[in-house]
Protein backbone atom coordinates (compact mmCIF):
# COMPACT_ATOMS: atom_id res chain seq x y z
CA UNK A 1 0.00 0.00 0.00
CA UNK A 2 1.35 3.73 -0.88
CA UNK A 3 1.61 5.58 2.21
CA UNK A 4 1.49 9.24 2.10
CA UNK A 5 2.10 12.58 4.40
CA UNK A 6 -0.06 15.80 4.08
CA UNK A 7 1.49 18.98 5.15
CA UNK A 8 -1.11 21.89 5.54
CA UNK A 9 1.43 23.89 8.18
CA UNK A 10 4.76 25.38 7.83
CA UNK A 11 6.66 25.36 10.62
CA UNK A 12 7.23 26.84 14.01
CA UNK A 13 10.09 28.74 15.83
CA UNK A 14 12.68 25.96 16.86
CA UNK A 15 14.99 28.91 17.84
CA UNK A 16 18.50 27.14 19.48
CA UNK A 17 17.95 23.55 19.22
CA UNK A 18 20.29 21.02 18.37
CA UNK A 19 20.23 17.92 16.88
CA UNK A 20 22.35 14.70 15.63
CA UNK A 21 21.36 13.16 12.27
CA UNK A 22 21.75 9.73 11.66
CA UNK A 23 25.16 7.87 10.23
CA UNK A 24 27.16 8.57 7.17
CA UNK A 25 25.89 6.35 4.61
CA UNK A 26 29.33 6.23 2.59
CA UNK A 27 30.98 5.31 5.76
CA UNK A 28 29.00 2.93 6.86
CA UNK A 29 28.28 0.50 3.54
CA UNK A 30 32.20 1.15 2.96
CA UNK A 31 32.91 -0.01 6.48
CA UNK A 32 30.08 -3.24 6.49
CA UNK A 33 32.26 -4.22 2.70
CA UNK A 34 35.47 -3.46 4.08
CA UNK A 35 35.49 -5.07 7.14
CA UNK A 36 34.37 -8.32 6.21
CA UNK A 37 37.43 -8.25 4.36
CA UNK A 38 39.70 -7.94 7.22
CA UNK A 39 41.51 -10.31 9.32
CA UNK A 40 39.86 -10.19 12.58
CA UNK A 41 37.12 -8.60 15.01
CA UNK A 42 35.62 -5.18 13.54
CA UNK A 43 33.39 -2.40 15.48
CA UNK A 44 31.30 0.09 14.19
CA UNK A 45 29.18 2.67 16.22
CA UNK A 46 26.59 5.03 15.19
CA UNK A 47 25.64 2.82 12.21
CA UNK A 48 23.43 4.01 9.43
CA UNK A 49 20.63 1.37 10.28
CA UNK A 50 19.05 2.51 6.47
CA UNK A 51 17.40 0.27 3.97
CA UNK A 52 20.73 0.15 2.04
CA UNK A 53 22.77 -0.33 5.28
CA UNK A 54 20.59 -3.23 5.34
CA UNK A 55 20.36 -4.80 1.91
CA UNK A 56 24.47 -4.50 2.20
CA UNK A 57 24.32 -6.15 5.63
CA UNK A 58 21.94 -8.85 4.61
CA UNK A 59 24.54 -9.46 0.98
CA UNK A 60 27.39 -9.94 3.39
CA UNK A 61 26.16 -12.25 5.65
CA UNK A 62 25.08 -14.64 2.54
CA UNK A 63 29.04 -14.65 1.64
CA UNK A 64 29.39 -16.44 5.05
CA UNK A 65 30.31 -13.45 7.19
CA UNK A 66 29.05 -12.98 11.22
CA UNK A 67 27.49 -9.62 11.98
CA UNK A 68 26.10 -8.85 15.05
CA UNK A 69 23.72 -5.53 15.21
CA UNK A 70 22.82 -3.60 18.50
CA UNK A 71 21.04 -0.61 17.89
CA UNK A 72 23.67 1.61 15.45
CA UNK A 73 26.60 -0.88 17.33
CA UNK A 74 27.95 -3.07 14.62
CA UNK A 75 30.55 -6.22 15.15
CA UNK A 76 32.01 -7.88 11.82
CA UNK A 77 34.47 -10.62 12.18
CA UNK A 78 36.60 -10.08 8.77
CA UNK A 79 38.16 -13.70 7.05
CA UNK A 80 40.48 -11.85 4.94
CA UNK A 81 40.79 -10.75 1.46
CA UNK A 82 39.48 -14.90 0.16
CA UNK A 83 37.46 -15.92 3.07
CA UNK A 84 34.34 -14.54 1.55
CA UNK A 85 32.25 -17.90 0.54
CA UNK A 86 30.36 -18.83 -2.58
CA UNK A 87 27.27 -21.27 -3.09
CA UNK A 88 25.98 -21.72 -6.65
CA UNK A 89 23.32 -20.15 -7.50
CA UNK A 90 23.66 -17.40 -4.94
CA UNK A 91 22.01 -13.93 -5.45
CA UNK A 92 22.53 -10.92 -3.77
CA UNK A 93 19.47 -8.43 -3.36
CA UNK A 94 21.25 -4.63 -2.86
CA UNK A 95 17.04 -3.55 -3.18
CA UNK A 96 18.23 0.31 -3.69
CA UNK A 97 21.45 1.09 -3.09
CA UNK A 98 24.10 1.92 -5.96
CA UNK A 99 27.20 2.14 -3.80
CA UNK A 100 26.40 -1.30 -2.45
CA UNK A 101 25.63 -2.65 -5.81
CA UNK A 102 28.53 -1.55 -7.75
CA UNK A 103 30.83 -2.33 -5.33
CA UNK A 104 29.82 -5.80 -4.62
CA UNK A 105 31.08 -6.70 -8.12
CA UNK A 106 34.41 -6.02 -6.86
CA UNK A 107 33.67 -8.20 -3.82
CA UNK A 108 32.69 -11.37 -5.39
CA UNK A 109 35.36 -10.95 -7.76
CA UNK A 110 37.06 -14.55 -6.89
CA UNK A 111 33.78 -16.85 -6.80
CA UNK A 112 33.91 -20.09 -8.70
CA UNK A 113 30.27 -19.69 -9.30
CA UNK A 114 28.22 -16.67 -11.17
CA UNK A 115 26.72 -14.99 -8.54
CA UNK A 116 23.84 -12.87 -9.33
CA UNK A 117 23.53 -9.52 -8.09
CA UNK A 118 20.19 -7.87 -8.72
CA UNK A 119 18.13 -4.82 -7.13
CA UNK A 120 14.42 -3.30 -6.52
CA UNK A 121 13.02 -1.47 -9.81
CA UNK A 122 14.44 1.71 -9.89
CA UNK A 123 18.16 0.24 -9.15
CA UNK A 124 17.84 -2.44 -12.29
CA UNK A 125 16.86 1.46 -14.23
CA UNK A 126 20.23 2.31 -13.69
CA UNK A 127 23.53 2.02 -15.40
CA UNK A 128 26.61 -0.21 -14.33
CA UNK A 129 28.52 0.53 -17.10
CA UNK A 130 31.15 2.81 -15.98
CA UNK A 131 31.80 -0.13 -12.86
CA UNK A 132 31.81 -3.06 -16.24
CA UNK A 133 34.20 -1.65 -17.97
CA UNK A 134 36.97 -0.94 -15.78
CA UNK A 135 36.25 -4.45 -13.51
CA UNK A 136 36.63 -6.57 -17.02
CA UNK A 137 40.40 -5.68 -17.35
CA UNK A 138 40.99 -6.75 -14.12
CA UNK A 139 40.02 -9.99 -15.65
CA UNK A 140 36.55 -10.10 -14.14
CA UNK A 141 33.84 -12.18 -15.84
CA UNK A 142 30.36 -10.64 -16.62
CA UNK A 143 27.88 -13.27 -18.62
CA UNK A 144 26.61 -11.87 -21.51
CA UNK A 145 27.17 -7.56 -22.07
CA UNK A 146 24.43 -6.69 -20.07
CA UNK A 147 24.86 -2.90 -18.03
CA UNK A 148 21.49 -2.54 -15.81
CA UNK A 149 20.70 -5.58 -13.22
CA UNK A 150 20.50 -8.05 -13.06
CA UNK A 151 24.14 -8.95 -13.66
CA UNK A 152 26.16 -12.08 -13.19
CA UNK A 153 29.96 -12.19 -11.87
CA UNK A 154 32.29 -14.81 -11.86
CA UNK A 155 36.45 -15.11 -10.77
CA UNK A 156 39.29 -15.37 -11.46
CA UNK A 157 40.51 -15.88 -8.11
CA UNK A 158 43.71 -13.72 -8.77
CA UNK A 159 43.38 -10.24 -10.54
CA UNK A 160 45.98 -8.66 -12.91
CA UNK A 161 46.94 -4.79 -12.05
CA UNK A 162 45.41 -2.65 -14.15
CA UNK A 163 46.26 1.39 -15.35
CA UNK A 164 43.20 2.85 -15.99
CA UNK A 165 41.70 7.05 -16.58
CA UNK A 166 38.12 7.49 -14.57
CA UNK A 167 36.78 10.63 -16.18
CA UNK A 168 33.74 10.65 -14.54
CA UNK A 169 34.50 12.18 -11.15
CA UNK A 170 32.36 8.66 -9.44
CA UNK A 171 33.36 7.76 -6.45
CA UNK A 172 31.30 4.33 -7.09
CA UNK A 173 33.47 3.53 -9.97
CA UNK A 174 37.10 4.15 -8.24
CA UNK A 175 35.75 2.68 -5.20
CA UNK A 176 34.97 -0.28 -7.24
CA UNK A 177 38.22 -0.30 -8.56
CA UNK A 178 40.01 0.21 -5.27
CA UNK A 179 38.39 -2.55 -4.01
CA UNK A 180 39.43 -4.74 -7.10
CA UNK A 181 42.92 -4.39 -6.44
CA UNK A 182 43.37 -6.02 -3.29
CA UNK A 183 42.73 -8.78 -4.96
CA UNK A 184 45.53 -8.19 -7.63
CA UNK A 185 48.72 -9.11 -8.09
CA UNK A 186 50.73 -6.36 -8.56
CA UNK A 187 50.10 -2.76 -7.93
CA UNK A 188 46.90 -0.96 -10.15
CA UNK A 189 47.66 2.74 -11.19
CA UNK A 190 44.02 4.52 -11.34
CA UNK A 191 43.81 8.44 -12.77
CA UNK A 192 40.77 9.82 -11.27
CA UNK A 193 38.44 13.38 -11.41
CA UNK A 194 38.07 13.90 -8.33
CA UNK A 195 35.19 12.55 -6.37
CA UNK A 196 34.38 11.42 -2.69
CA UNK A 197 37.89 10.45 -1.06
CA UNK A 198 36.12 7.56 1.83
CA UNK A 199 37.60 4.80 0.23
CA UNK A 200 41.18 6.36 -0.18
CA UNK A 201 40.74 7.68 3.50
CA UNK A 202 39.83 4.50 4.95
CA UNK A 203 42.65 2.48 3.18
CA UNK A 204 45.12 4.87 4.57
CA UNK A 205 44.24 5.41 7.54
CA UNK A 206 42.15 3.16 9.21
CA UNK A 207 43.26 -0.62 7.34
CA UNK A 208 46.90 1.13 6.65
CA UNK A 209 46.54 -0.30 3.11
CA UNK A 210 49.76 0.16 1.21
CA UNK A 211 48.16 2.94 -1.07
CA UNK A 212 49.41 6.93 -2.27
CA UNK A 213 47.80 9.35 -3.46
CA UNK A 214 48.88 12.40 -5.02
CA UNK A 215 47.23 15.85 -7.42
CA UNK A 216 48.56 15.66 -10.91
CA UNK A 217 46.46 18.73 -12.33
CA UNK A 218 43.12 17.80 -12.77
CA UNK A 219 43.08 14.32 -11.47
CA UNK A 220 44.03 12.16 -8.50
CA UNK A 221 46.60 9.69 -9.24
CA UNK A 222 45.82 6.75 -7.12
CA UNK A 223 48.67 3.65 -6.33
CA UNK A 224 47.58 0.21 -4.46
CA UNK A 225 49.52 -2.39 -4.13
CA UNK A 226 47.44 -5.32 -3.98
CA UNK A 227 47.51 -8.98 -1.79
CA UNK A 228 48.08 -7.53 1.34
CA UNK A 229 45.97 -8.74 4.53
CA UNK A 230 44.89 -6.25 7.00
CA UNK A 231 43.96 -6.55 10.09
CA UNK A 232 40.05 -5.55 12.41
CA UNK A 233 39.65 -2.41 13.53
CA UNK A 234 37.58 0.19 15.18
CA UNK A 235 35.40 2.80 14.02
CA UNK A 236 32.67 5.65 15.19
CA UNK A 237 30.66 6.81 12.13
CA UNK A 238 29.85 10.46 11.73
CA UNK A 239 26.84 12.46 11.17
CA UNK A 240 26.19 12.61 7.66
CA UNK A 241 25.86 15.77 6.03
CA UNK A 242 23.31 14.97 3.08
CA UNK A 243 21.18 13.97 5.91
CA UNK A 244 21.94 17.58 7.87
CA UNK A 245 21.64 19.22 4.19
CA UNK A 246 17.73 19.02 4.86
CA UNK A 247 17.69 20.55 8.20
CA UNK A 248 20.13 23.05 7.29
CA UNK A 249 17.91 24.53 4.32
CA UNK A 250 15.03 23.94 6.51
CA UNK A 251 16.44 26.42 8.99
CA UNK A 252 17.37 28.86 6.33
CA UNK A 253 14.18 29.28 4.46
CA UNK A 254 12.18 29.30 8.11
CA UNK A 255 11.44 32.16 9.84
CA UNK A 256 14.09 33.35 12.88
CA UNK A 257 15.30 29.99 13.57
CA UNK A 258 18.80 29.01 14.72
CA UNK A 259 20.03 24.97 14.69
CA UNK A 260 23.50 23.40 15.83
CA UNK A 261 23.90 20.07 14.11
CA UNK A 262 26.63 18.16 15.85
CA UNK A 263 29.20 15.96 14.81
CA UNK A 264 28.54 16.31 11.10
CA UNK A 265 31.36 14.54 8.38
CA UNK A 266 32.65 17.64 7.24
CA UNK A 267 34.68 15.64 4.25
CA UNK A 268 35.88 18.72 1.55
CA UNK A 269 35.24 16.34 -1.41
CA UNK A 270 31.20 16.45 0.50
CA UNK A 271 31.17 19.83 1.38
CA UNK A 272 30.01 21.54 -1.77
CA UNK A 273 26.52 22.07 -0.26
CA UNK A 274 28.31 24.01 2.64
CA UNK A 275 30.32 26.35 0.12
CA UNK A 276 27.17 26.93 -2.24
CA UNK A 277 25.04 28.51 0.27
CA UNK A 278 27.45 30.26 1.43
CA UNK A 279 28.19 31.94 -1.28
CA UNK A 280 24.33 32.71 -1.44
CA UNK A 281 24.60 34.64 1.63
CA UNK A 282 23.69 31.49 3.96
CA UNK A 283 26.50 32.51 6.63
CA UNK A 284 26.69 28.71 8.02
CA UNK A 285 29.35 28.38 10.64
CA UNK A 286 31.34 25.59 11.39
CA UNK A 287 32.37 24.66 14.77
CA UNK A 288 34.90 22.50 16.88
CA UNK A 289 36.67 21.27 13.52
CA UNK A 290 38.45 18.07 14.72
CA UNK A 291 40.12 15.08 12.69
CA UNK A 292 39.11 11.37 13.08
CA UNK A 293 41.16 8.74 11.17
CA UNK A 294 41.25 10.88 8.15
CA UNK A 295 38.21 12.50 8.18
CA UNK A 296 37.17 15.68 9.35
CA UNK A 297 34.12 16.26 11.83
CA UNK A 298 32.74 18.91 13.17
CA UNK A 299 29.39 21.21 14.55
CA UNK A 300 27.09 23.21 11.90
CA UNK A 301 25.68 26.01 12.71
CA UNK A 302 22.89 27.70 10.72
CA UNK A 303 20.54 30.46 11.20
CA UNK A 304 17.27 31.55 8.89
CA UNK A 305 18.28 34.17 6.21
CA UNK A 306 15.77 35.33 3.72
CA UNK A 307 18.64 37.60 2.27
CA UNK A 308 19.62 35.42 -0.59
CA UNK A 309 21.32 35.99 -3.64
CA UNK A 310 21.52 33.84 -6.80
CA UNK A 311 24.39 32.07 -7.93
CA UNK A 312 26.19 31.61 -11.00
CA UNK A 313 27.78 28.40 -9.99
CA UNK A 314 30.88 26.80 -11.07
CA UNK A 315 30.80 23.11 -12.53
CA UNK A 316 33.72 21.86 -10.31
CA UNK A 317 31.75 22.23 -7.34
CA UNK A 318 28.99 19.77 -9.15
CA UNK A 319 30.90 16.71 -7.75
CA UNK A 320 31.35 17.62 -4.21
CA UNK A 321 27.06 18.81 -4.15
CA UNK A 322 25.65 16.13 -6.25
CA UNK A 323 22.94 14.63 -4.06
CA UNK A 324 21.96 18.10 -2.60
CA UNK A 325 21.14 19.78 -5.56
CA UNK A 326 16.98 19.42 -5.23
CA UNK A 327 17.81 21.50 -1.87
CA UNK A 328 19.95 23.66 -3.81
CA UNK A 329 17.16 24.54 -6.62
CA UNK A 330 15.18 24.97 -3.54
CA UNK A 331 17.25 27.70 -2.28
CA UNK A 332 17.45 29.38 -5.71
CA UNK A 333 14.06 29.14 -6.42
CA UNK A 334 13.69 32.15 -3.10
CA UNK A 335 17.03 33.84 -3.57
CA UNK A 336 17.42 37.12 -5.58
CA UNK A 337 18.24 36.78 -9.25
CA UNK A 338 18.78 34.40 -11.65
CA UNK A 339 21.12 30.96 -10.64
CA UNK A 340 22.53 29.06 -13.01
CA UNK A 341 23.60 25.82 -12.73
CA UNK A 342 25.50 23.18 -15.98
CA UNK A 343 26.87 19.79 -16.95
CA UNK A 344 23.97 18.57 -14.24
CA UNK A 345 23.67 15.16 -16.78
CA UNK A 346 24.54 12.90 -13.48
CA UNK A 347 21.27 13.91 -11.60
CA UNK A 348 19.98 11.94 -14.30
CA UNK A 349 21.16 9.01 -13.80
CA UNK A 350 20.59 8.62 -9.66
CA UNK A 351 17.50 7.06 -8.36
CA UNK A 352 15.03 9.03 -10.23
CA UNK A 353 15.95 11.88 -12.76
CA UNK A 354 16.23 14.21 -10.36
CA UNK A 355 17.56 17.05 -12.52
CA UNK A 356 14.24 16.74 -14.22
CA UNK A 357 12.27 16.51 -11.28
CA UNK A 358 13.91 19.37 -9.64
CA UNK A 359 12.51 21.14 -12.36
CA UNK A 360 8.98 19.52 -12.10
CA UNK A 361 8.62 20.73 -8.57
CA UNK A 362 9.62 24.45 -9.08
CA UNK A 363 6.90 24.58 -11.76
CA UNK A 364 4.61 23.00 -9.60
CA UNK A 365 5.61 26.12 -7.31
CA UNK A 366 5.28 28.68 -10.51
CA UNK A 367 8.81 29.40 -10.01
CA UNK A 368 10.34 30.30 -13.68
CA UNK A 369 12.71 27.66 -14.98
CA UNK A 370 14.53 26.46 -18.20
CA UNK A 371 16.85 24.05 -19.42
CA UNK A 372 19.91 25.20 -20.79
CA UNK A 373 22.56 23.81 -22.97
CA UNK A 374 25.35 21.15 -21.34
CA UNK A 375 22.57 19.46 -18.65
CA UNK A 376 21.86 22.75 -17.19
CA UNK A 377 19.59 24.84 -15.73
CA UNK A 378 18.58 28.32 -15.05
CA UNK A 379 16.20 29.34 -12.19
CA UNK A 380 14.32 33.02 -12.05
CA UNK A 381 14.23 33.49 -8.33
CA UNK A 382 11.00 34.91 -5.89
CA UNK A 383 12.42 36.19 -2.70
CA UNK A 384 8.66 36.65 -1.71
CA UNK A 385 7.35 33.12 -2.91
CA UNK A 386 4.60 32.49 -0.55
CA UNK A 387 2.54 29.23 -1.44
CA UNK A 388 -0.94 28.69 -1.13
CA UNK A 389 -2.29 25.75 -3.19
CA UNK A 390 -2.46 22.72 -3.01
CA UNK A 391 0.50 19.90 -4.50
CA UNK A 392 0.58 16.56 -5.16
CA UNK A 393 3.80 14.42 -5.26
CA UNK A 394 3.96 11.19 -6.43
CA UNK A 395 5.36 8.71 -9.09
CA UNK A 396 9.12 9.62 -8.25
CA UNK A 397 10.60 6.06 -8.55
CA UNK A 398 10.45 6.27 -4.91
CA UNK A 399 13.47 8.45 -4.39
CA UNK A 400 13.99 9.28 -1.17
CA UNK A 401 15.75 12.73 -1.90
CA UNK A 402 12.86 13.68 -3.67
CA UNK A 403 10.36 13.15 -0.93
CA UNK A 404 12.67 14.89 1.79
CA UNK A 405 12.98 18.08 -0.56
CA UNK A 406 9.40 18.00 -1.01
CA UNK A 407 8.94 17.81 2.97
CA UNK A 408 11.06 20.92 3.04
CA UNK A 409 9.69 22.75 0.71
CA UNK A 410 6.17 22.29 1.91
CA UNK A 411 7.32 23.40 5.73
CA UNK A 412 9.10 26.32 4.39
CA UNK A 413 6.64 27.71 1.98
CA UNK A 414 3.49 26.66 2.31
CA UNK A 415 0.65 25.11 0.45
CA UNK A 416 -1.10 22.37 1.16
CA UNK A 417 1.23 19.16 0.48
CA UNK A 418 0.57 15.55 -0.25
CA UNK A 419 3.51 13.55 -1.28
CA UNK A 420 3.54 10.06 -1.80
CA UNK A 421 6.00 7.12 -1.00
CA UNK A 422 6.06 8.27 2.71
CA UNK A 423 8.63 5.52 3.83
CA UNK A 424 10.87 5.77 0.84
CA UNK A 425 13.29 8.04 3.12
CA UNK A 426 14.45 4.81 5.03
CA UNK A 427 16.48 3.80 2.18
CA UNK A 428 18.90 6.70 3.88
CA UNK A 429 18.16 8.61 6.65
CA UNK A 430 15.38 6.16 9.22
CA UNK A 431 15.05 9.21 11.76
CA UNK A 432 14.14 11.93 9.48
CA UNK A 433 10.46 12.27 10.20
CA UNK A 434 11.41 12.02 13.94
CA UNK A 435 13.66 15.00 14.00
CA UNK A 436 11.33 17.47 11.70
CA UNK A 437 8.70 16.21 14.58
CA UNK A 438 11.15 16.88 17.37
CA UNK A 439 11.66 20.83 15.82
CA UNK A 440 7.97 21.04 15.60
CA UNK A 441 6.69 19.91 12.06
CA UNK A 442 3.12 18.83 11.71
CA UNK A 443 3.03 16.11 9.13
CA UNK A 444 -0.24 13.85 9.08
Amino acid sequence: MNKSVLINNQINNFKKKSIKVDGDKSLSIRFILLSSLSKGRCTASNLLRSEDVQSTINSIQKLGIKIKLRNDHCEVNGKGLYGLKFKKNLVLNLENSGTAARLMFSMVSNSNYWVKITGDKSLRKRDMGRVIKPLKLFGIRFKKNNTKLPIWIKGPKLLKPIKYTENLGSAQCKSAMMIAALRANGKTELKCLPSRNHTEIMFKNVFKIPIKVKKEKDYDIIKVRGINEFKGFNYKIPGDISSASFFIVLTLLSKKNSLLIRNININPSRTGILKILNIMGAQIRILKKKYYKGEQIADLLVKSNKNLKAINLSPKLNSSAIDEFLLIFLVASVSKGVSTFRNLSELNKKESKRLNWGIKILKMMNIKVRKIKNDGIKIWGNPNLKLKKSFIVKNFLRDHRIFMVSTIAALTLGGNWKIHDADCFKTSFPKYLRILNSLGAKIR
